[in-house]
C-alpha cells in the first residue's frame, strides 16, 4: 500500500483495535457469533499487515501471495454461510477486496503498487462508501430492551448477551471503522 505514514499508523491501530475487540466478542460467544466476530477479526489484523508503511517495512511478495490464499479462503466460508444472513454477503464483499488488493500488492512492479482507479476498485470503493453511510446512520444506540438481557444484532440476526464483548452498537462501530478502512486501502492500492 502506499498509505501516508501518519494514515498507514492510524489504519494499524484502526484494525488492531478492531480485530482485538472482535477477538474478545469471538472467545465470549456462541456458534454464529463466533463465526461473524472471526471473520470481522481477521479483516482487522488484515488491515494491520496491509497498513505497514512501505518505508517501514518492504513486505515481500510471498507474504502478497500468502495473504490472497487466506483472503480467498476466507470468502469461500463467507459464501458458505452467506445464504444465512445478509452480513455474511457483506464478509464475502469484504473478504473479496482484501484478496484482490493482496493480488495488486503481489503483481505491481518493484516500488509501484497503485492500481489505478480499476473498475473493480471503484465498485468495491463505491460498495463501501455506502456501507460506511448505512452503518453509521444505524450506529445510534438501541434502548435496553425492558427486563430482557440479550439484544438481537439486526445485522447478523443472532441475538447477542449483553456484557461488553457483545453490545450491538460497539459491533456496529467496529464494523463502521473497517469499512472506512476499506475505503483508505481502496484508495492506496
Amino acid at each position: 500500500m502506499h498509505t501516508p505514514v501518519p494514515a498507514a499508523w492510524l489504519l494499524i491501530a484502526l484494525g488492531a483495535l478492531s480485530g482485538g475487540y472482535c477477538l474478545a466478542r469471538m472467545l465470549t460467544g456462541t456458534g454464529r457469533q463466533r463465526r461473524t466476530a472471526g471473520g470481522e477479526a481477521l479483516m482487522g489484523f488484515g488491515t494491520v499487515v496491509m497498513a505497514l508503511p512501505t518505508a517501514l517495512v518492504a513486505v515481500p511478495r510471498p507474504a502478497w501471495a500468502l495473504c490472497t490464499v487466506v483472503f480467498a479462503a476466507a470468502a469461500l466460508g463467507a459464501l458458505r454461510y452467506a445464504r444465512d444472513s445478509v452480513h455474511q454477503l457483506h464478509h464475502l464483499v469484504g473478504t473479496g477486496a482484501m484478496a484482490y488488493m493482496s493480488v495488486v500488492m503481489a503483481t505491481a512492479p518493484a516500488g509501484h503498487g497503485h492500481a489505478g482507479f480499476a473498475p473493480l476498485t471503484v465498485a468495491l470503493l463505491g460498495y463501501f462508501a455506502v456501507y460506511v453511510l448505512w452503518t453509521g446512520a444505524r450506529l445510534v444506540p438501541a434502548a435496553p430492551p425492558p427486563g430482557g438481557s440479550a439484544r438481537p444484532d439486526r445485522a447478523t440476526g443472532a441475538t447477542e448477551a449483553t456484557g461488553a464483548a457483545h453490545r450491538p452498537e460497539l459491533a456496529r462501530a467496529c464494523r463502521l471503522s473497517m469499512a472506512l478502512a476499506m475505503c483508505a486501502m481502496l484508495l492506496a492500492v
